[in-house]
């Protein structure tokens, strides 16, 4: 197979989907490897270390996307890359479809198999290729929620630990998954107090047992999160439903009522946003925006930030079902493993994940693969 590797073009985008080390496992496998110029640069990756591996380095994406049976991205594509699409081939990525029906409909019309890193999900409904983006977002939400607390930059002037005799900011998570824990870790390793808001009693109970008591937990209800928003310095939305749009539980009353100077991140936002006042995706250039007195940070690719770290956690997890693809072709791969059939979005022109069908507002068409 055909593996290439387009540089990424959504704004401020510095990751990439192959590193030279996952390139030269490929080419051990007999797959060729097609890369584009300045693809790894932002992760710290030139050319010629793909070069060195054996991969090929060509100039353009167009280049790229008409060579390749498999395109591997970081990002879902973008406007300007529907135009590159070919009929039958596969695109493994973050897709987040079900905030992107344009994008579902552009993947149908081009007959595109699309296989989404955020739906691969284990038999215990973990979700191994998001994992370690979830990690880093997570730590992230802490870091600059702290940054934007600073009165110069908009906020309170709080800081997050407090010091002696003044107490630490409040910090209230909604979402006790992978992103709400990493982010608690960093909050309470900061000195904040810290509050996660959890549906799952059986994930409270674990919080309460890794934490050591050191972090409240509460039910997550309307009536608890909106008696925790009013409290909070740092509101950290981290709620993810698996293909789905991200429920919205904070709603605009409740942000009229926070602090001024408060701030709000919501890691859920390439989902669609679990906070009503989170009514767009900003960039990593224009990151916040003020509403209701509340500074808003809303950056859609937030690990993105930390290119290095995000690139070599995130191709940790994917170069294995990337070389699975490649060595056995999609049906074969995908019959073989139910992880990754769920991963699948688009196939033959059809949506074949039901939460993602209902929210783009498409028929659901069951995964169907040759016997």
């Amino acid at each position: 197979m055909i593996v290439g590797v387009p540089k990424e073009v959504k704004k401020q985008e510095y990751r990439v989907a192959l590193t030279p080390a996952g390139a030269g496992m490929l080419r051990q496998q007999g797959h060729e490897v097609v890369v584009q110029a300045g693809a790894g640069a932002g992760s710290g990756f030139p050319d010629e270390e793909y070069a060195a591996a054996g991969a090929a380095v060509v100039g353009t994406a167009e280049a790229v996307w008409e060579r390749a049976g498999m395109i591997v991205k970081v990002k879902e594509p973008v406007a300007e890359e529907f135009k590159l699409f070919r009929p039958g081939q596969i695109v493994f990525t973050y897709l987040h479809l079900a905030a992107a029906p344009e994008l579902a409909k552009a993947l149908m019309d081009a007959n595109v198999t699309a296989i989404a890193y955020e739906t691969i999900q284990l038999p215990n409904r973990s979700l191994p290729l998001l994992i370690p983006m979830s990690e880093v977002a997570g730590r992230m939400s802490v870091q600059e929620g702290a940054k934007y607390l600073e009165a110069f930059q908009g906020g309170r002037g709080v800081l997050l630990g407090g010091v002696p005799g003044v107490p630490p900011a409040e910090v209230i998570i909604i979402g006790g998954g992978i992103v709400g824990t990493n982010a608690a870790k960093m909050a309470l390793g900061l000195g904040a107090d810290v509050v996660v808001l959890e549906k799952s009693g059986e994930r409270m109970r674990y919080l309460d047992d890794v934490f050591q008591g050191r972090l409240r937990t509460l039910t997550s209800n309307p009536h608890n999160i909106a008696s925790a928003v009013r409290k909070a310095d740092l509101l950290i939305g981290a709620v993810l439903v698996p293909g789905a749009r991200a429920p919205r539980l904070v709603t605009e009353d409740m942000v009229k009522t926070m602090k001024k100077g408060a701030v709000i991140v919501d890691v859920a936002v390439d989902q669609g946003g679990s906070i009503e006042t989170i009514d767009r995706a900003t960039t990593h250039e224009n990151p916040v925006y003020e509403k209701h007195g509340v500074i808003h940070y809303a950056v859609a690719n937030m690990p993105g930030a930390v290119p290095r770290t995000s690139t070599l956690a995130l191709t940790n997890v994917t170069i294995d079902y990337v070389m699975r693809l490649a060595a056995h072709g999609f049906a074969a791969a995908v019959a073989a493993d139910p992880a990754l059939a769920l991963g699948v979005n688009v196939h033959q022109g059809a949506i074949t994940h039901p939460q993602v069908a209902e929210a783009v507002g498409s028929p659901y068409v069951p995964l169907s693969l040759p016997r």
